[in-house]
């Protein structure tokens, strides 16, 4: 029995978190240009579509498990930028800082899965090109 389905919905899960965000600035452009003049990201426009296309098409290739390498790099890239953007706890005051301090400890969560997400997509990867070599 194949077990295909599984790593779909385990990718799908993974990176819910970016596609559902791409597709709310995609769906409501005004309420993503306003995030992005909130952290004072300029020309807000470009940040806006920057950062949907990587949030869409690196969940897209995290999910379908082409070019995963790429896709969750880009999505650990942002990520790890949105930080010291959006997430910068050590400038902020108490209780927002403790706060803070959790968001950024899940986002680093977030990106060890992503880099597991590449590690399991090039031993798949490995694996399936091995098993079609002559014996």
């Amino acid at each position: 029995m194949s077990m295909s389905w599984f790593g779909y919905l385990g990718r799908t899960v993974l990176t819910f978190m970016f596609w559902s965000s791409g597709l709310a600035k995609l769906f409501d452009s005004d309420a993503g240009l306003a995030e992005m003049r909130h952290f004072g990201l300029v020309p807000e426009v470009l940040f806006y579509f920057a950062t949907v296309i990587t949030l869409l098409a690196g969940s897209l290739l995290v999910i379908l498990d082409r070019w995963a390498w790429f896709g969750a790099g880009a999505l650990a890239v942002f990520t790890t930028l949105t930080i010291p953007i959006a997430h910068n706890f050590w400038a902020m005051e108490e209780p927002l800082k403790t706060m803070e301090f959790h968001v950024v400890m899940e986002h680093i969560t977030v990106v060890g899965g992503l880099i597991v997400a590449i590690y399991a997509s090039a031993i798949r990867k490995v694996r399936s090109h091995s098993s079609k070599l002559p014996r």
